[in-house]
């Protein structure tokens, strides 16, 4: 009776499978609808812009003032911060020690050319006595070995008493050029050393350097700018400082005379003037470099899509659209310079890519 009914169901099941193969198959899944997206035609146009490169603000001179003889300070003549003119005395050393060796040495020079005149009668006595063979040759010989030597003797005491002179004039510290000083490291009564002792920094304030590093594929570019005159060159440069642009233009100096291999970039120098000291050394700013671009592809930087680093856009085929790769260049407020990968005339999606994908269909609103 079991088998019976198995055999049954098994009948059963088989004949509604056969009926289920023969009914006819509904009509393959739609296509998805048309993507409803905004394109633009793709132009060529002129464009100015700027690059923006990191920079330091360099005094074009910088001195360290450092002691060139011993002893201690007696006298501080400058307010710190100041302006201080070439040639002005910013700091005495103690001269009781440096006058002393002066005043010495004046007078061991005195000595040794009264010795060269002694030595200098003598020589000439003996050798008037020697044209008539009045006196050993020996004694001329000894004669003329001193005057020599005191010859030298007095070159050696002239030495020194410049030596001397030097130190003395050395004991007042004067500034070696026009510029700002800064804060002192020594203060009255402190002992300083030659060549040791940091006593102050003077630097020059107008007009003033800014450094920069650019990629060693600039130079040509670079290289233009400073070979043209001031006139083409006025007001391509600019200085950022914390938001606000500085009011006044800047000249490319000089670039330097070597790649760095480390990073690939070179580094050049902008001059400014600073008739009002606002730039001071070891500032950090941003330098604006104006470009122009005669024939430049720009595109909204909404229609670009980045895949794994690379960029791409949607170009519209007929109703279709299909992604091109592209080289994505400055971005110049809402659009974007392409470098490469389009050309002018071609249409491009710019509202709606998130819904597309290779091949789909489009809409155009």
């Amino acid at each position: 009776m079991l088998s019976r009914n198995i055999q049954s169901c098994s009948l059963i099941a088989g004949i509604t499978l056969l009926a289920a193969c023969g009914e006819p198959q509904p009509s393959g899944m739609q296509a998805p609808p048309a993507a409803t997206v905004s394109v633009t035609t793709v132009q060529a146009r002129a464009v100015s812009y700027y690059d923006e490169i990191p920079a330091n603000v360099k005094a074009l001179q910088e001195v360290e003032l450092r002691a060139q003889v011993s002893g201690y300070i007696t006298g501080i003549y400058f307010k710190e911060g100041d302006q201080v003119k070439k040639g002005q005395k910013l700091y005495t050393i103690d001269q009781q020690q440096t006058q002393a060796n002066y005043q010495q040495a004046l007078a061991n020079l005195s000595v040794q050319e009264a010795n060269l005149a002694k030595a200098e009668k003598d020589v000439e006595r003996y050798r008037e006595l020697d044209k008539k063979d009045a006196i050993a040759k020996q004694q001329v010989d000894y004669a003329e070995a001193t005057y020599e030597a005191a010859v030298k003797q007095v070159e050696a005491a002239r030495a020194m008493v410049s030596s001397s002179q030097t130190n003395v004039r050395y004991s007042t510290i004067v500034a070696p050029f026009d510029g700002t000083i800064g804060i002192s490291q020594v203060r009255l009564g402190a002992s300083v050393s030659p060549g040791q002792t940091l006593l102050n920094t003077v630097s020059s304030n107008d007009p003033i350097g800014v450094d920069i590093a650019v990629d060693q594929r600039e130079i040509l570019r670079f290289s233009q700018l400073l070979n043209s005159s001031a006139a083409e060159t006025d007001s391509i440069f600019q200085l950022v400082l914390g938001g606000e642009t500085y009011p006044h233009f800047g000249t490319l100096s000089f670039i330097d005379r070597a790649v760095d291999p480390q990073t690939g970039t070179i580094k050049m120098r902008i001059e400014f003037p600073n008739p009002e000291h606002v730039l001071r050394p070891g500032m950090s700013a941003t330098l604006r470099v104006a470009s122009y671009a005669e024939n430049a592809i720009t595109v909204p930087f909404k229609s670009l899509t980045e895949l794994l680093g690379e960029f791409l856009v949607y170009v519209v085929q007929d109703d279709k659209v299909s992604q091109q790769k592209v080289a994505k260049g400055r971005q110049i407020g809402m659009d974007v310079i392409i470098e490469s990968g389009l050309i002018s005339g071609q249409t491009i999606v710019v509202e709606g890519v998130q819904k597309l994908r290779e091949g789909s269909t489009i809409s155009i609103q």
